[in-house]
């Protein structure tokens, strides 16, 4: 299937418009957790800011962030003090850093994204500093920086000197994070030494639609793992340079006029410090050197470090495509040539370990995940062509949101009244409780501000004999029609052992529908009643405590479901406490993660995550047609006390794993949730995935090459009848096994040693 391009006519839309809408609409968010008067949402020209580009916007933008007694430095994280800090059309002069506090999004005018240009003698370490070095550390660990978002702007550093050292934005970040809309301007004089986005650590995550205009470098980034997509590079010395990783994801680069395409040699062929890389669907044009890559065919250390898989990559004049330690790997051309499916490392087609460096087996893409010959992709939409008239508030329309009063009628009321006018609701922010399901119907656009919560509450979700979902698209399954869901989070408060946070029955046709960041968090946060006082760990102790059942499942996709593009979503169990100072971790229970079972298929799963759930992460079944970019898991930190066997018993009718009888013979912790379960499926290619087991009982003992990786014994698992199942780059922590097919180990860990995980860089079921 091919999507049509839908011809907008916006002239008459256009000249109605005065603003973007998020500027006009009035703002009511409320935040129940934090002191009386708190503001949700800023203008930075409400705290002088005059973005005329001759005054200096600094102190008013960093007043406009911290208002509010926010988390700063010195601040662990929490969840109680949320803002949207909102920058209208403008040029915003700085002579100092941006310092976003915790739990902040900084969203500038879609339709006419402002400018922040630094001043000729800018001091700071990036005009936008996500992460402050008050220290000689981060002020927040990188890995626990959550919920946050920048997006619509122009970071401009023309004005400092080519050979002074500037960073345009530094984003050290883990999930449920992004970057959308942003256009990095430096200088192209041949001394720049300009960086325009640094990143050095965290585990995230994903950003879109980025440009970069000269520099030294467009990216100098390592990070755990990302997905990024729709970036391009023009002018650049070096469009990208990998610092390191375990598993990183690359979609739709346009790399042009630069010096190299990507530098991912960090560290040499004796000292790897690149787990991975996976680049599909781009292109490189008039760029001498596409990759330069430090793997060896023999004597890499480690072994499979520099994993890369290329598929469906466009040279234009890139006379070397990639560039080994000893010069040239795999010539480019003069001309136009395009390389269907190449890569480096170890292959399983389906056994192995093989060393292969060269040709692969291109994977057969079914259309329906196309558009052209590129997987389908669509950027969160922001409404920017439509008036504030256009939009519905939730709490206008009678849903309070202040973690207390049960808002489920008018919520609904709300979300119908939208979806039957044809606007879009706005759900400011807030915790609306609610205590039965919420429907969402066809037709709905819905748009949160800064992550409102949806908040199941009370004994319509506590029975897990008795499932209920918490928020469902589409009354029935099969359903059609069209939904655009974005920025919300579905919780859980206390024991609810019985909810599904989301269920997806929609089947769409034609363009699909979309989900960007919509989040589930079960427990760890203010409102939840699942903290640090009622479910602290017990290390060595397998007891249940049944007030701690917060979920029963995170998302299911309904058996005649279809046709939904998902772009970086959490689903999180809770392991810590955000709103505790010290991070203390926590025992929550949720049963399922993601659970696909539309015999119908076709679903784009970009830069999705899913953690600590009881039985799986991932669990797809008798479906077709999935595409994944870079899943990440990690396993419950509590089991083995206890295991996978409890507390839910496996549901036949849903395809859980019976670890009771499919442990039989298998040595080692068997009964541990699995990070990616597939059952026969079909046409399920997964671009990047990383699969961690970290703990077992609390302890990260188990983890290390040296302890053997015995926290789980398997962790991926495919059964039954399948074809086509083939992923990129497939990295594992803490498994002994790193995939099963039908109960029988396929790869050993040991084999394939990479520079944190283990890597298996091209993995085809056949």
């Amino acid at each position: 299937m091919r999507f049509p391009t839908v011809a907008l006519a916006l002239a008459g839309i256009a000249s109605t418009v005065q603003g973007f809408w998020m500027g006009d609409i009035a703002h009511q968010g409320v935040a129940p957790y934090a002191a009386g008067g708190y503001k949700v949402f800023r203008n930075v020209k409400d705290y002088g800011a005059r973005g005329d580009g001759v005054t200096d916007d600094t102190a008013a933008i960093n007043a406009a962030i911290t208002d509010g007694n926010r988390c700063l430095q010195g601040c662990s994280s929490t969840t109680t003090t949320p803002a949207v800090v909102y920058f209208p059309a403008g040029t915003y002069s700085i002579s100092g850093s941006i310092l976003p506090a915790y739990y902040t999004q900084l969203i500038g005018d879609a339709s006419n994204p402002p400018t922040l240009k630094a001043t000729a003698n800018f001091a700071g370490f990036g005009l936008i500093d996500g992460d402050h070095y008050y220290t000689s550390s981060l002020n927040w660990g990188a890995v626990n920086v959550f919920f946050r978002q920048v997006r619509n702007f122009v970071i401009d550093t023309t004005a400092i000197a080519p050979g002074t050292a500037a960073t345009g934005m530094h984003w050290p970040t883990a999930q449920a994070t992004s970057l959308q809309n942003i256009k990095f301007n430096m200088p192209t004089d041949s001394s720049v030494v300009h960086v325009g986005l640094f990143i050095e650590e965290g585990s995230a995550g994903f950003l879109t639609d980025l440009t970069f205009n000269g520099g030294a470098t467009g990216m100098s980034v390592g990070n755990q793992q990302y997905t990024m997509r729709n970036l391009v590079f023009n002018n650049c010395k070096t469009a990208i340079i990998q610092l390191w990783n375990w598993g990183w994801t690359y979609s739709g680069l346009s790399i042009n006029n630069c010096g190299v395409g990507i530098d991912m040699s960090a560290g040499g062929t004796s000292g790897e410090q690149v787990g991975s890389v996976t680049l599909l669907d781009s292109s490189m044009t008039n760029t001498p050197v596409g990759i330069v890559s430090a793997w060896a065919s023999s004597g890499n250390t480690p072994a499979t470090g520099g994993s890369l898989a290329l598929e469906n990559l466009a040279l234009n004049n890139v006379p070397v495509a990639i560039k080994g330690p000893s010069g040239t790997v795999l010539s480019g051309s003069s001309g136009a040539v395009t390389i269907t499916s190449w890569g480096n490392g170890h292959r399983y087609t389906p056994n192995g370990p093989q060393t292969f460096q060269g040709t692969t087996n291109p994977y057969a893409r079914p259309a329906s995940l196309l558009n052209g010959n590129k997987y389908y992709a669509r950027s969160k939409p922001q409404y920017e062509t439509l008036a504030a008239s256009s939009f519905v508030s939730a709490r206008s329309s009678g849903a309070r949101g202040d973690g207390n009063t049960d808002d489920t009628t008018a919520l609904q009321n709300a979300i119908n009244s939208a979806a039957s006018a044809g606007k879009v609701l706005y759900i400011d922010y807030g915790v609306y409780v609610v205590t039965s399901t919420i429907t969402i119907p066809p037709g709905s656009k819905i748009v949160g501000e800064t992550y409102p919560i949806i908040l199941s509450s009370g004994s319509f979700f506590a029975d897990m004999n008795n499932p209920k979902p918490v928020v469902r698209v589409g009354s029935s399954s099969g359903q059609a029609g069209t939904v655009e869901l974005s920025d919300f989070i579905v919780s859980t408060r206390g024991a609810q052992a019985g909810a599904t946070l989301i269920e997806y029955n929609l089947a769409t046709s034609g363009t699909p529908s979309g989900m960007w960041d919509v989040h589930t968090r079960i427990g760890g946060f203010a409102g939840s009643n699942l903290q640090v006082a009622q479910c602290q760990k017990t290390p060595g102790n397998s007891a249940v405590n049944a007030n701690c059942i917060g979920a029963y499942m995170a998302m299911h996709i309904t058996a005649s479901a279809t046709n939904l593009y998902m772009e970086n979503n959490w689903f999180w169990t809770a392991d810590h406490d955000i709103e505790d100072s010290g991070l203390t971790q926590i025992t929550v229970y949720a049963g399922r993660g993601l659970y696909i079972e539309s015999t119908v298929g076709t679903f784009w799963l970009v830069g999705t995550s899913v953690e600590h759930h009881v039985l799986y992460q991932y669990q797809l079944a008798n479906t077709k047609n999935i595409f994944m970019g870079q899943i990440q898991t990690e396993t419950p930190y509590y089991q083995p006390s206890p295991n996978a066997l409890t507390p839910f018993p496996p549901v036949a009718s849903l395809n859980d794993p019976n670890f009771s009888t499919s442990c039989n013979g298998v040595s080692g912790n068997c009964a541990a949730a699995w990070g990616l379960r597939i059952i026969n499926s079909n046409n399920v290619f997964v671009y990047g995935a990383g699969l961690y087991s970290f703990f077992s009982d609390y302890s990260t003992s188990c983890s290390t090459f040296s302890a053997g990786q015995t926290c789980q014994s398997r962790i991926t698992s495919l059964e039954g009848t399948i074809s086509h199942v083939n992923i990129y780059n497939l990295n594992t922590i803490g498994s002994i096994s790193m995939l099963d097919r039908d109960n029988q180990r396929v790869a050993y860990y040991n084999d394939n040693v990479n520079v944190y995980p283990s890597c298996i860089a091209v993995y085809q079921s056949g």
